[in-house]
């Protein structure tokens, strides 16, 4: 039997208090929606349906590449109605799996074993949990055995149904030939004048057909987003998961409730992080490197026995083994570090090419430049790599020093060996092997006074 899941993404989502559909806000800088496809994908679908109404179009934008079928619900009409628009799409031999854009946190082992339940016993799965808090959910109902008898919204709940703690996920599964029966018979007669696809367990119990449950273990997996408030409350659920995930692995945080990774984080062993650092991207940490505190990684690769100080900022780099940068170093996209490589504090670097052992220690701009072995950058030195309408490159080679407040005009070559003097504005290629420097006389004005301000 095929599996066609179907997720629910119409909502206005008023209470986000945003212009942006509430599906597109970010949890562990993924949109909420991506969360609960990537989850989907991992069951092998036949398809996908997105059911999509308000800000459907700007959805479909933002996210073109998705493999999924959208599906467009024109009138918010509820859950029940929702589900409906996909029917049509989905073969009446399917299981239909129904899952909410807005409950992030869902696991697809979770989802496969809720899968498992209504295809053993050909019935209507419910995936439901226990909560210390059910305000504003909808309470399982069941009887004197046991059984479930029928979901009560909040809204529509007298008070003895308000003190039930089970609550429905509003994550089901059933036999598409059970929702085509029962999906028309739906009716709108409750406090929100909606078509709730909760009225099918009333019709299932009604039919005597079978209703399973699964509860899942931990009930922030099944916790939706309505607010901002609940999207930060899950987003720090999220990276608790994460930061569990990456200490069993052998990664020491100095503080698990203070790391944001949003997207994908590697690390090798014996891994530290300080607090507040920030992944982006695909960050991947090799054995025994050292992130400092308050660092942002973007994209990043880090061979073994790298030492990321404080308050450094690397973005699409690639660094070798037993590197160290900063602290407050900045590596823009493109740059490659080589083994042994140290760029230091207030050092920024952009298409910078470091073979191994070179060296910038302190307060340069290094941009457009291919750097050799053993080669030393004095601080102050710049790269002046832009015309003001193109880029140039710079080539330092094997083995150079260059000294402090150093200007170095592209195009131009470095020599290898090449020594450049301090203060020196470099506009012609440099000879191997010698000293360069540009001349300039110091000076002194016999008998000059410095202004000083008018005595008013």
């Amino acid at each position: 039997m095929s599996l066609h899941i179907v997720i629910l993404a119409a909502g206005q989502g008023k209470r986000m208090q945003s212009n942006t559909p509430k599906v597109l806000h970010k949890l562990g800088g993924k949109p909420m929606l991506i969360r609960v496809i990537e989850a989907a994908l991992l069951l092998n679908p036949e398809n996908i349906h997105v059911i999509i109404g308000h800000g459907g179009e700007e959805i479909k934008q933002a996210l073109p590449a998705l493999p999924v079928n959208w599906v467009v619900q024109a009138a918010q009409l509820g859950t029940g109605h929702a589900v409906m628009q996909a029917l049509p799409h989905i073969p009446p031999t399917s299981q239909v799996l129904v899952l909410s854009a807005d409950v992030p946190l869902i696991q697809a082992s979770t989802l496969a074993a809720l899968v498992r339940q209504a295809t053993q016993h050909a019935a209507l799965a419910l995936l439901v949990a226990l909560v210390p808090d059910p305000a504003g959910l909808g309470r399982i109902v069941r009887d004197e055995q046991g059984h479930i008898q029928a979901i009560v919204e909040e809204k529509d709940a007298s008070e003895p149904q308000r003190q039930i703690k089970e609550i429905y996920s509003g994550i089901c599964c059933a036999p598409a030939t059970d929702l085509n029966r029962w999906l028309p018979k739906l009716s709108h007669s409750n406090a929100q004048g909606e078509y709730y696809l909760t009225e099918i367990i009333a019709m299932a119990v009604a039919e005597r057909s079978p209703v399973v449950s699964l509860q899942v273990d931990d009930y922030t997996e099944i916790l939706g987003v309505n607010n901002r408030l609940q999207l930060q409350c899950l987003e720090r659920a999220w990276q608790k998961r994460l930061a569990n995930q990456l200490m069993l692995a052998g990664v020491t945080l100095a503080d698990a409730s203070r790391i944001d990774i949003r997207g994908e984080l590697t690390c090798g062993r014996d891994v530290f992080i300080d607090v507040n650092a920030v992944f982006e991207g695909r960050v991947v940490i090799g054995d025994g490197c050292t992130i400092g505190a308050n660092c942002c990684l973007r994209d990043v690769t880090l061979a073994s026995g790298c030492d990321v100080l404080p308050n450094s900022v690397l973005e699409q780099c690639e660094i070798g083994a037993t590197c160290q940068i900063g602290p407050f170093a900045r590596l823009r996209p493109g740059t490659k570090l080589a083994a042994n490589c140290k760029i230091g504090n207030f050092v920024e670097t952009k298409n910078a090419v470091f073979d191994s052992n070179s060296k910038a220690s302190h307060l340069s701009y290094l941009g457009d430049v291919t750097i050799g072995k053993q080669v030393n950058i004095g601080a102050g030195t710049i790269t002046c790599n832009y015309d003001g309408a193109n880029k140039h490159q710079t080539v330092i080679e094997d083995g150079v020093f260059v000294g402090s407040d150093t200007q170095l005009v592209a195009p131009v070559t470095v020599g290898e060996n090449a020594t450049i003097g301090a203060g020196s504005t470099i506009r012609k290629n440099v000879p191997a092997g010698e000293l360069t420097l540009t001349d300039s006389r110091q000076k002194t004005v016999p008998g000059w006074v410095r202004p000083r301000k008018k005595i008013k």
